[in-house]
């Protein structure tokens, strides 16, 4: 099951399915795409898995094992590629909460995102070559943007599990947050970044000529969220 909650302008995506430690199934792309629709208009976008043990394991090998063909295979990897690719263009910030530990196609899931959270216990690895597979969502070429090519091969070659402080030392987590806080934690960082200059800031950040910047900059200049907060702190300088 995939749950979509949006409070104050943060859409939250919840890949609940804990009999299948919350993997992805044919039936979870198409729950994910109908949440990514409803999720239109939102600030800011956070995924995360349901409970505290696993974010995503990966794809449901017991549903997916039953596809034996290159075209069937071809199939479900530019599905859930594409997916992926709508996670990563969301306009405003996108935010993975990893509530659990994040496994082959759940790292894929994770660095769709702009920004990592993680619980100071899970662990994060791009283990499919333990299946003699490769990642195929687009995550080995989102981790080389990550942490570069020679990082990326090591990880992902050797299918090797990083606890979460060590993640972040190589720049695959940005952010570690102690388990008993985690929840709050993650949420208000989520909130924080569903607002208008968040968005702006992706996309200059992303890429946008100069010009681009300027107008982004000059249209947020001139909306009232801008002048209602500019008075409230020329108000309190009298």
């Amino acid at each position: 099951m995939v749950k979509l909650e949006t409070v104050d302008g943060l859409a939250v995506i919840t890949i609940d399915r804990p009999e299948a430690r919350n993997a992805i199934a044919l039936s979870t792309m198409d729950e994910l795409d109908e949440a990514i629709d409803a999720a239109a208009g939102a600030r800011a976008l956070a995924i995360t898995g349901g409970g505290d043990r696993v974010f995503v394991s990966g794809g449901d090998l017991k549903e997916l094992a039953k596809l034996r063909t290159l075209d069937e295979a071809r199939a479900m990897a530019w599905r859930m590629r594409r997916i992926c690719d709508r996670i990563s263009a969301f306009p405003g910030p996108v935010v993975a909460a990893l509530n659990g530990h994040a496994l082959g196609g759940g790292a894929e899931v994770a660095v769709a995102a702009d920004i990592r959270l993680a619980a100071d216990d899970i662990t994060i690895g791009f283990n499919q070559s333990s299946l003699a597979i490769m990642p195929a969502w687009g995550g080995a070429e989102r981790l080389t943007t990550l942490v570069g090519p020679s990082q990326a091969l090591l990880l992902a070659g050797s299918g090797r599990k990083l606890s979460a402080e060590e993640a972040m030392k190589v720049g695959l987590v940005d952010q570690v947050i102690e388990r008993s806080r985690f929840d709050d934690g993650w949420r208000t960082v989520a909130q924080s970044l569903a607002t208008a200059p968040a968005t702006a800031i992706k996309k200059v950040i992303r890429g946008v000529e100069p010009g681009e910047a300027v107008e982004e900059f000059a249209h947020l200049w001139v909306a009232d969220e801008h002048w209602a907060a500019a008075d409230r702190v020329l108000k309190r300088a009298k």
